[in-house]
């Protein structure tokens, strides 16, 4: 047996609006937001009786990102918002773009932090920024 697509990535957020328009920003679509509630959640993720909201988004080839909302219990944050690139655990999401330079501009525009650029080799251009509540996302931009 072999794994046949990724559907989504999820991030656990606490200002679910200001994620959203984030991304949103970037490119995404939005696909949808509902509450998920009850005790059969929760048991399906481990936790107790569970309330949460949860939107979908989707990038243009149709990979998934779940933003999720927690009402109870609380989300707990583990380890600073500003957390460094090198931290355990997921770090960031990269997507690909076209102009590199005018999507970071405008992300800036939106309150996204540079973190760095680079060029790698002759076949990419890279470039991290940090959005909302410190989730870091890499841009990349096939040249050549």
């Amino acid at each position: 047996m072999t794994v046949k697509r990724m559907d989504n990535v999820l991030i656990v957020v606490d200002d679910l609006e200001a994620v959203m328009a984030f991304f949103i920003e970037l490119g995404l679509a939005f696909e949808g937001q509902t509450t998920v509630e009850g005790p059969s959640v929760g048991s399906l993720i481990g936790l107790g009786d569970v309330r949460a909201t949860i939107a979908m988004l989707r990038t243009p080839d149709g990979q998934g990102i779940e933003l999720d909302k927690f009402h109870t219990p609380d989300a707990v944050r583990f380890g600073p918002v500003e957390a460094p690139v090198n931290a355990l655990g997921l770090r960031r999401i990269m997507f690909a773009v076209e102009d590199i330079d005018a999507v970071v501009t405008r992300m800036q525009a939106h309150g996204a932090e540079l973190i760095g650029r680079m060029n790698y080799e002759n076949s990419y251009r890279l470039a991290y920024i940090r959005g909302p509540e410190g989730i870091i996302v890499g841009l990349a931009e096939q040249v050549g």
